[in-house]
């Protein structure tokens, strides 16, 4: 999942926390996620998210207008979902398909 995660692990506790935290900060301020309409985890908590896609909304609805040869249909979704989850629950019985 992320690049530079020791083949060997850590040799100590101080140089395994030290890890987390560089990928605690890369995850939360660099890391745009796809779920989020990539923007990163940071951006959305606080509130920057929504005019980002917006700025993104109008740069693809003017090039759709100086292009529209090059679409096909409308531009990308541009909203945040309501709710994201980092593990969504899970229904704890799986349920047959077709009964």
């Amino acid at each position: 999942y992320r690049p530079g995660f020791p083949a060997d692990g850590f040799a100590t506790l101080a140089e395994a926390q030290d890890w987390v935290q560089q990928f605690t900060e890369w995850y939360n301020h660099e890391h745009r996620h796809s779920a989020l309409r990539y923007v990163t985890p940071s951006q959305r908590h606080n509130g920057e998210a929504k005019g980002i896609l917006a700025q993104r909304r109008e740069v693809f609805e003017a090039a759709k207008q100086r292009h529209p040869e090059r679409w096909s249909g409308d531009i990308r979704k541009l909203s945040l979902p309501e709710i994201v989850h980092l593990n969504p629950e899970r229904d704890p019985v799986p349920q047959a398909a077709g009964f």
